[in-house]
């Protein structure tokens, strides 16, 4: 069983960064950052793989959010810049124990194994 512990979230104005942890009891093959609104569908934003670090954005994202990982830490990191209020949303780390996919499979939320608890990120316009 694979705990994850996220921290990291908060209320911030636009154009704001954000820096979101996920924190795991033990390595992965991959780690995976979802966000969801009140009456949305999960929506994937990126993700990473634990060996060769490739990652893998969602469009909206690009050019603002940044994934990366420290192994000794087991930890994930996302680096949020340039925040808009469509970045609104709870954040949930996701990790894949087993068996590595092509990263644009890693997209679905299915494909993981265990999920953090959660953290909200507000930002105001």
């Amino acid at each position: 069983q694979v705990q994850l512990v996220e921290s990291g979230g908060g209320l911030v104005q636009a154009g704001d960064s954000l820096r979101l942890s996920c924190a795991a009891s033990e390595r992965t093959v991959a780690m995976g950052w979802f966000r969801q609104v009140p009456g949305k569908e999960r929506e994937f934003v990126c993700v990473i793989t634990w060996g060769g670090g490739s990652t893998y954005y969602t469009d909206s994202v690009k050019g603002r959010f940044t994934i990366s990982k420290d192994n000794a830490k087991n930890t994930v990191y996302l680096q949020m810049n340039s925040l808009n209020p469509e970045d609104t949303a709870v954040y949930y780390c996701a990790a894949r124990s087993r068996g590595l996919l092509p990263r644009t499979l890693l997209a679905a939320g299915a494909k993981y194994d265990y999920w953090g608890q959660g953290t909200q990120v507000t930002v105001s316009s």
